[in-house]
């Protein structure tokens, strides 16, 4: 058996997102940090890449063309169960959350997620504990806007993202809903 190189990475992940400059520059920022970063702009790529690699850890973004990311999310955990999987998003809410990680998701970031936030998570997940949870804590009540906003998420997701049949739906004008989309959501 060879011995490995001494520069070798010791582990390999795989970064699906559409957005080129920022899986590219999460890919860089991995690889200097010791890791086999590769990436991939779409579902079947991607897949086909974990299949050929089997990566320790896998980043996904929640919208992608084509193969959505829970879509990638259920397909990775079926090819490999060994697979951790960091979804990230800038959409995020609670009730996508707990349906990516009952697809097999072993946690959920959103964006602007930074190479440290999620190297943390994986360590964390590696180390058996549990990262920060998605849902409140007991006797937490979420705020008035982010219940509002993840209305809005599970509207629009119904929709299949089409703004202008969800703001019908909401009783919005389309202008009106792009301008709550294009902020960030509320933390609680």
């Amino acid at each position: 058996m060879m011995a490995a190189p001494v520069n070798a990475p010791e582990r390999a992940v795989l970064v699906i997102d559409d957005d080129e400059v920022f899986r590219e520059r999460l890919c860089r920022a991995l690889a200097s940090r010791g890791w086999e970063a590769t990436g991939a702009a779409d579902g079947a790529t991607a897949l086909k890449l974990a299949a050929a690699s089997s990566p320790d850890l896998a980043i996904v973004d929640l919208r992608l063309p084509e193969m959505g990311g829970l879509d990638i999310v259920r397909e990775l955990h079926q090819l490999d169960e060994t697979i951790c999987v960091i979804m990230l998003t800038g959409y995020g809410s609670i009730a996508t959350a707990l349906t990516a990680m009952k697809l097999g998701a072993s946690h959920y970031l959103s964006k602007p997620a930074d190479v440290d936030q999620i190297l943390t998570a994986y360590q964390k997940i590696s180390a058996g504990q549990t990262p920060v949870s998605a849902e409140p804590a007991a006797g937490e009540v979420p705020s008035l806007a982010r219940v509002e906003w993840e209305h809005i998420q599970r509207v629009l997701a119904d929709c299949e993202g089409n703004i202008s049949q969800a703001a019908k739906l909401l009783g919005l004008h389309r202008r009106s809903l792009q301008r709550k989309l294009s902020k960030y959501p509320p933390h609680s």
